[in-house]
């Protein structure tokens, strides 16, 4: 009995001390990292600090230029969300020990990479096998790269008999196909845009979204923090579907205000949230997204770049790096 009675009383003092530790631990604020000049519905929350009221705490909006910049933020522990995370930028980082889960899908953006065919070629998506013999441009080992050979599978054309010429990168790709020096360039961005006057894509982004081919940004957390605070990562995705479903309803009122965070002027920002898709939470939850095509395009995705020196090997699988489950 006496041994009992000690037991018990330890038990209550180690509870007791649990409670006096985690609310010395409690946390007051979080880091979220996004990137600048990149506009999302998200970012009217931010400016308005709904984020903070909603979560209970300070949340402290980081800018970053690049996804693989939030890599070394997340990595050393001075993230604890990363929104709008690129796709590849989070598929190397967990390939090389990253410990993230991919927990919703930040925005997509389906015509933002593509190949353009010039139009004095004369070749379509219905007689794309023209492209046999023919000289296109891009940068190898690229996104680009990519998703043209899945383009051409999906057509019916032996990729084997496209003559690639490396560039390195859509500017020079891009340049490539103004002067005449190739029929089709692959590029993103910019150099996409520059060179969308001359011509067609064999398939438009939404075509290639059909079949797989989805370019988008994640919402990226570690590990660690998702294992100890689930409910502060359930509200941040709670605001980031309230906020898109606010857009879709009534965008107008909140373009100023997201220019604002973005630190864009709102012709800017009109004209990149036109080429922006936001999925919602049940969307993202269908094998169409995280539910099964995520991770299996993530694999797909990393063998490739593997084939190309781009990374040194692939996981066997990533779909333990992708989670729905606080989707709702």
């Amino acid at each position: 009995m006496k041994r009992c009675l000690i037991f018990i009383f330890a038990l209550c003092a180690g509870f007791a001390g649990a409670a006096v530790s985690a609310a010395e631990h409690r946390l007051t604020e979080i880091s979220v990292g996004y990137l600048l000049q990149w506009p999302t519905p998200a970012l009217f929350a931010q400016n308005k600090k709904t984020f903070d009221g909603a979560l209970g705490l300070a949340v402290n909006w980081v800018p970053f230029v690049s996804g693989n910049d939030m890599n070394a933020a997340l990595a050393a522990g001075q993230l604890q969300i990363a929104y709008a995370q690129g796709h590849v930028p989070f598929l190397v980082g967990v390939t090389q020990g990253l410990e993230l889960t991919m927990v919703g899908i930040a925005v997509g953006y389906h015509d933002n990479d593509n190949c353009i065919v010039r139009d004095d070629a004369g070749i379509t998506r219905d007689n794309a096998a023209e492209l046999q013999g023919k000289k296109v441009a891009l940068r190898i080992g690229s996104v680009s790269h990519y998703r043209l050979l899945r383009v051409l599978a999906h057509l019916g054309v032996d990729e084997s008999l496209v003559e690639i010429v490396g560039t390195a990168d859509g500017t020079a790709s891009a340049t490539a196909l103004q002067h005449g020096d190739v029929v089709m360039a692959c590029a993103s961005g910019g150099a996409l845009r520059a060179i969308s006057t001359l011509g067609k894509p064999l398939m438009t982004g939404a075509e290639q979204a059909q079949i797989g081919l989805k370019l988008f940004d994640t919402v990226t957390v570690p590990n660690v923090f998702l294992d100890e605070h689930p409910e502060i990562v359930q509200a941040f995705m709670d605001v980031v579907e309230a906020s898109n479903k606010h857009w879709k309803k009534n965008p107008e009122p909140m373009r100023a205000a997201i220019a604002r965070a973005a630190q864009m002027d709102p012709d800017s920002v009109k004209r990149t949230l036109d080429g922006f898709t936001f999925p919602t939470a049940m969307d993202q939850k269908t094998d169409d997204w995280l539910g099964a095509l995520v991770p299996a395009y993530s694999k797909d995705l990393a063998d490739f770049f593997v084939a190309y020196g781009k990374l040194e090997k692939a996981l066997d699988s990533y779909d333990r790096f992708v989670t729905t489950r606080f989707l709702r």
